[in-house]
């Protein structure tokens, strides 16, 4: 089953572009454009995408302010759905990352990207997985060394994950993937993903990326 995608941007130039570029992998459909934020959560509460491709800068309501309420717990009706955003945009500065993830998206790549690169995000946030350009991974490595203000360490946050839970999010911050983990652990890969499934949870974040990025900020595992 293809994966579908709705395409927000203020610019048609632009979606027709990343249209057309998505439009070449038979896994990817595009099932909606929006022009504003306000439009594309009002379409995605009604197409309920895959995954939301979200511009930052767009007049009325912008990406940020979108991107929360799409990720919001409410956002629908339907407990099975949760949107997952992909901002692609053109402002890789730290602070817009930082706000991308806070607000709850799980991907940031560039308007520049390649359309491979593209694809693959879309693909990796469809999946529920994490995607960072590597443009702006330096800057998100770099904020978890010393973080900006907003994304002090929460006190306490950890203490809400089993020995368990601890012990599997140290390893996922040392870049273990499930299947590492299962091994390393000894542990069926179905039992890693419900305990990565419960973290992500228990942390209230949307993804294992910005589960990673709580572990460094508290200190669960050395800063190299």
């Amino acid at each position: 089953m293809a994966i579908t995608v709705l395409l927000a941007d203020d610019q048609a130039l632009v979606r027709n572009g990343l249209c057309m570029m998505l439009s070449v992998h038979p896994d990817l459909d595009v099932v909606g454009e929006a022009g504003n934020g306000a439009e594309a959560v009002m379409m995605a509460r009604e197409l309920t995408p895959d995954v939301v491709v979200m511009d930052l800068n767009m007049p009325g309501m912008d990406g940020i302010e979108a991107t929360r309420q799409l990720t919001a717990d409410n956002f629908t009706p339907n407990p099975d759905y949760t949107a997952k955003v992909l901002i692609l945009t053109g402002l890789g500065d730290d602070e817009h990352v930082y706000a991308a993830l806070r607000a709850g998206a799980s991907g940031f790549v560039l308007k520049d990207a390649a359309p491979a690169e593209l694809a693959t995000a879309v693909s990796c946030v469809a999946n529920g997985n994490g995607y960072l350009a590597p443009a702006v991974t330096r800057g998100v490595i770099a904020g978890i060394v010393t973080p900006p203000s907003p994304t002090r360490p929460v006190p306490g946050i950890l203490d809400r994950l089993t020995p368990r839970e601890r012990e599997i999010l140290t390893l996922m911050a040392g870049g273990l993937t499930n299947e590492d983990i299962a091994a390393r652990l000894h542990l069926a890969m179905a039992t890693v993903k419900t305990h990565v499934c419960r973290i992500i949870m228990r942390l209230e974040v949307h993804d294992r990326t910005q589960a990673v990025v709580i572990a460094y900020q508290n200190n669960l595992v050395p800063r190299g």
